[in-house]
């Protein structure tokens, strides 16, 4: 993993184990190269996070660190975190020693805390990115060290923020939905002219959002909506005598390759209010309705507040998601192509598409190269 002799540039990037983490690392390490192509780009991460697929699948370099939750009440862990902190800044530094690195850019999770201390140890400048809301404990940390700070929303409340938006990926952030419609929903077996909403619970899927849409495909048919329902893996709709549910104007897949597909043949997106669902959305104007994740400190909601405020989403809550609400609020908005479509453009005011690009700016000033 040494650095190459002639890399101009040298960054490690740290974070990992969701893909709202791992997700914005690449669009970042992407943006870096589009600026730097002979930059040398290592990615850390744990064993067991979505990383150890997606890194090396887009072409970086991935070395590992373990990971190091931090117990909330006293425990065997908590006895042990001292030690295995200890052992993990140990690791950070041997990787950013063996790179050589001139920055290391962090975007939360468990590896980020020893990385950034071990940087802060090195004297190795630290640029950050946080994704929530509500920022996480390791960018918090690691915000003490560095006034190199990103942040995907405004209302985020941590050291020497910046906003500049979600770093996603280049077919996201300069998709245009209404040149792409027709070709999308080709590619997802849709009809190119009807009404037509897209659910997805996110990578994991939402079984709340699934029992929802599925006792609501009688009503979405009879109002002439096509519904493609992206389950989530091991989430499949089943019938009662355990057979794949399939039903007039409807179609369900575990997974779909490439979410700029479901953002341009969407009119409306019911779905999950990650930040990056939710920066996504705006970034390319698509009027969404949001179901928050009803567990964790109640981030998921915070993130689509500013969208909802400006009436280009709607939002309820996760209990209160069934056939009923969803036959008085989206059957009816699905059918409302005037409200569609302010709701898209108060989204796009919102959006922002060069965030990206913005932190790999902030990546070379740290560097001062």
């Amino acid at each position: 993993m040494t650095r190459s002799s002639n890399a101009p540039l040298s960054v490690v990037l740290a974070g990992g184990g969701s893909a709202g983490h791992v997700s914005p690392l690449l669009a970042i390490a992407h943006a870096i190269k589009a600026t730097v192509p002979e930059a040398a780009i290592v990615a850390v991460g744990t064993k067991d996070g979505l990383e150890t697929r997606l890194v090396p699948a887009a072409g970086f370099e991935l070395a590992f660190i373990d990971r190091i939750p931090f117990p909330r009440r006293p425990s065997l862990d908590l006895l042990k975190l001292p030690m295995r902190m200890s052992r993990a800044i140990a690791t950070a530094k041997s990787i950013l020693r063996d790179a050589n690195a001139d920055v290391l850019v962090g975007v939360g999770g468990y590896v980020c805390t020893p990385m950034y201390l071990a940087a802060k140890s090195l004297g190795v400048p630290i640029v950050i990115h946080e994704a929530n809301t509500k920022a996480g404990l390791a960018n918090k940390v690691g915000a003490r060290y560095t006034t190199f700070v990103g942040t995907a929303f405004a209302a985020t409340q941590i050291r020497h923020a910046h906003l500049v938006g979600m770093p996603m990926r280049k077919a996201v952030a300069t998709l245009d939905r209404a040149a792409e419609r027709a070709a999308a929903r080709e590619r997802l077996g849709l009809d190119a002219d009807r009404p037509t909403l897209i659910v997805t619970g996110g990578s994991l899927g939402a079984l709340r959002i699934n029992k929802a849409v599925a006792a609501s495909l009688e009503a979405l048919a009879a109002a002439g909506i096509q519904t493609l329902h992206i389950t989530g893996k091991g989430k499949a709709v089943e019938t009662a005598s355990g057979e794949l549910l399939t039903a007039p104007l409807y179609q369900q897949r575990e997974y779909v390759d490439g979410m700029e597909d479901v953002y341009a043949a969407a009119d409306l997106l019911l779905c999950r209010s990650g930040a990056g669902t939710v920066s996504e959305v705006a970034a390319v104007g698509l009027p969404a309705v949001f179901v928050p994740l009803p567990i964790g400190n109640g981030e998921q909601a915070r993130n689509a507040a500013e969208l909802v405020a400006a009436g280009a989403a709607l939002l309820v809550d996760d209990a209160s998601l069934d056939a009923a609400w969803i036959a008085e609020n989206v059957i009816p908005l699905c059918k409302d192509d005037l409200r569609l479509a302010t709701m898209g453009e108060s989204a796009k005011h919102l959006g922002i598409r060069d965030a990206a690009e913005s932190m790999a700016a902030m990546v070379l000033a740290a560097s001062g190269k």
